[in-house]
């Protein structure tokens, strides 16, 4: 499953970013804005469904916490939108406490365009059809709705450890 669809080609100057609560009310970001928020280096490995794992990848970006804070919601769960209408639902549990990021390097490099760039949401502990490529945006909704792989008989939540992969 490396993407869902063609690639989307944002440029930079173009990319914006949302959280959009669950009342409507929105908070967003241009790439300068967005290059201005706290970044951070990140070590992880990365799991795909398809029986892969890359052990110790760097990258770079924002905390998913940074784009929350001060975002008072109930919600139990976000739906990742992308650029070219690729979505998938992750529990905010997943999303908070230092386990997610908005990612715009790789390795020391500016994310491709095959590789979600500009920026892609990056989940690491979760089989990684959740790291949303071309990522721009976080809705955050009262019910855990299904994404596109999700609606196509992936699992819902995609744990790696207890190879959740299918429904």
């Amino acid at each position: 499953m490396l993407s869902a669809g063609p690639t989307p080609r944002v440029r930079a100057e173009d990319w914006a970013f949302s959280v959009v609560d669950e009342n409507g009310a929105a908070r967003g970001w241009t790439w300068d804005e967005f290059l201005a928020l706290p970044i951070e280096d990140i070590h992880t490995d990365i799991h795909c469904v398809t029986r892969w794992s890359k052990l110790g990848t760097h990258w770079r970006g924002v905390s998913v916490d940074t784009l929350l804070d001060g975002i008072a919601t109930r919600a139990p769960s976000a739906m990742a939108h992308s650029y070219g209408g690729y979505t998938t639902n992750v529990p905010l549990a997943d999303l908070r406490g230092g386990q997610a990021w908005v990612a715009f390097e790789f390795e020391g490099r500016p994310l491709a365009p095959e590789h979600g760039g500009p920026a892609r949401l990056l989940v690491p502990h979760l089989y990684f059809w959740k790291s949303a490529k071309w990522v721009r945006g976080l809705v955050l909704q009262p019910h855990d709705d299904p994404g596109f792989w999700e609606q196509n008989g992936c699992n819902l939540h995609g744990d790696p450890w207890k190879e959740e992969r299918y429904w």
